[in-house]
């Protein structure tokens, strides 16, 4: 499906605050509710629109560190890797990847031991470099349609 004006528009607004109403959104593209509604069914039906959710600060919720761990495989434990990844609470993003390392972790951890006990446990994987977030410079950007 190529995207057009209209529910680029809409893509737009969804990313902004997806708790806005159809109505809202009608108003800002200029159409009616029911026609919002039927754009962002198909879009989801389609799997552009993947889904709605809740952006929670881990920071507010008592977490108190943010790290960014790249993981290089040892021979063999990569597909055991990728299905063990899955059950790690502290694991908010992970990527596999091309060049040196195979993976990129985004981790959540409640202090220093945490990160220490995290990181012992990928040991047996393969050889990983953790670097602590200081800070945020980008906020999960919009994704724009392409033109």
């Amino acid at each position: 499906m190529k995207l057009d004006v209209l529910n680029s528009k809409i893509l737009k607004c969804l990313q902004e605050n997806a708790r806005l109403s159809n109505a809202e959104i009608g108003r800002r593209v200029g159409i009616s509710s029911p026609a919002v509604s039927e754009r962002i069914k198909k879009m989801e039906d389609l799997g552009i629109i993947e889904g709605y959710k809740a952006i929670v600060s881990p920071y507010e919720i008592g977490y108190q560190l943010k790290a960014i761990i790249t993981l290089r495989a040892f021979m063999g434990k990569l597909k055991p890797f990728l299905e063990k990844v899955k059950t790690y609470d502290e694991v908010i993003n992970c990527y596999r990847i091309t060049g040196d390392e195979n993976i990129v972790m985004e981790v959540v951890l409640k202090n220093n031991k945490h990160l220490e006990s995290f990181i012992d446990q990928l040991i047996t994987y393969g050889e990983s470099k953790t670097q602590i977030v200081l800070s945020r410079v980008i906020k999960q950007k919009e994704v724009a349609p392409l033109k």
